[in-house]
């Protein structure tokens, strides 16, 4: 009983927390200039954020080490790209080979029924956006399904070398020709919308209201409080019992294959609405980008923030991608100071200095930032503390008299 009342005030205040979020980034949104690397940031951390955490959820909550992650999000990009490329582009896109195996988007399908002008487009391409990115999900979680099946019976590094095969594999597919008037081949999607196609504009093609930032800090809010609540459910504490001991898991009655194989696919099913953000945030999908090195990069941010917390993988993607494309960017240029021009600062010189810190950060927070706690827990240990403080203040007073 009281676990379950800690989990739901857990609960609340992550989503107290999440409004307060939303409201800061409306708010600098429609306040600072559009054209700030400010917002650059803040959507690609949104992205890597819910990546992040639905690598911890099979990592840090379930005790499971895939390295998959890129695959995952790979097939919700292409998802989301094949889907949503207007009708008028199609040709432009798919021109070396003749034209596209599907003829209209989703949101064009949705037009027929709400309208062409007006309401309708804003309606179609809002609830196309939403069809298309559960869709980018279930696919995702339909390959993690099939190959969950053999590889799920793997432990340790035998499941992380499986998965990370797994994923060349399925970027090496999507290359291929065979399948070009579907995925393109090796070229690129793209004219399909993006974060800026949800700016409101008015009829004069003004923007009057931008929510090219807030659309996908929502998208990745709800997606996170989703998993806040799996976490604090009787499935969460299940995946807990298996990372800690699946002796005793099993022996309690928990279904070991089940929930292996429902987190796997839980997880992959966020991977793939990250693939898909990942697409709007880039305008563009190719197979390129999604190397090893993708999945090494949402790795290091759940070890830096944390393996086992949701909060310290939020914390550590913004800061991670804060700190590579945005406050270490000086070190890339040379500098001079007078006639004196400052050693060591040229093209590339950024990514040594970032090594660094991250080796001082693993060296200095083995546990990473957060360890294993939530902000929710730290908000509440210090109000604990204050309240232990007060009535301690309290009765010393009252002894005084």
């Amino acid at each position: 009983m009281i676990r379950e009342k800690q989990s739901k005030t857990g609960a609340w205040r992550a989503f107290g927390i999440i409004v307060v979020i939303l409201a800061i980034v409306l708010l600098l949104e429609n306040t600072l200039k559009p054209t700030s690397i400010l917002f650059a940031v803040l959507k690609k951390g949104a992205v890597y954020s819910l990546v992040a955490v639905s690598m911890n959820l099979l990592n840090g909550f379930t005790g499971l080490f895939s390295l998959g992650q890129a695959g995952f999000m790979l097939l919700g990009a292409y998802t989301y790209g094949i889907l949503m490329i207007p009708s008028e582009a199609r040709d432009s896109v798919y021109y070396i080979y003749g034209g596209s195996a599907i003829s209209s988007s989703v949101p064009e399908l949705l037009e027929r029924l709400f309208g062409e002008t007006g309401a309708g487009t804003a309606v179609s391409l809002v609830l196309g956006l939403i069809i298309v990115l559960i869709a980018a999900g279930l696919v995702a979680s339909l390959f993690a399904w099939l190959i969950g099946l053999p590889v799920l019976r793997l432990k340790s590094d035998y499941l992380a070398i499986a998965t990370l095969g797994f994923a060349e594999i399925i970027r090496a597919v999507f290359q291929w020709d065979v399948l070009g008037r579907v995925t393109n081949g090796a070229n690129m999607l793209k004219s399909f919308p993006n974060f800026n196609s949800f700016n409101i504009k008015n009829a004069a093609g003004e923007v009057v209201l931008r929510l090219s930032t807030f659309v996908p800090v929502l998208i990745v809010s709800i997606c996170v409080l989703l998993i806040i609540l799996l976490i604090n459910s009787s499935y969460g504490r299940a995946f807990k019992a298996i990372r800690d001991d699946e002796i005793a898991a099993e022996a309690m009655g928990i279904n070991l294959a089940k929930h292996k194989r429902m987190s796997f696919i839980i997880s992959s099913f966020f991977a793939g609405i990250g693939g898909a953000l990942f697409a709007m945030f880039s305008t563009t999908v190719q197979a390129k980008p999604f190397t090893s090195a993708m999945t090494y990069e949402i790795l290091l941010i759940v070890v830096i923030g944390g393996i086992g917390s949701v909060s310290g993988s939020c914390i550590a993607a913004l800061l991670y991608t804060a700190s590579s494309e945005w406050w270490l960017r000086f070190l890339d240029n040379e500098m001079y100071v007078g006639a004196f021009k400052v050693p060591l600062l040229r093209n590339g010189f950024r990514m040594v200095v970032f090594s660094v810190i991250i080796m001082i950060v693993v060296l200095f927070f083995r546990q990473g930032i957060m360890g294993n706690r939530e902000l929710t827990d730290v908000f509440g240990s210090r109000r604990k503390r204050l309240k232990k403080a007060q009535k301690e203040d309290k009765n010393g007073g009252e002894d005084n008299g």
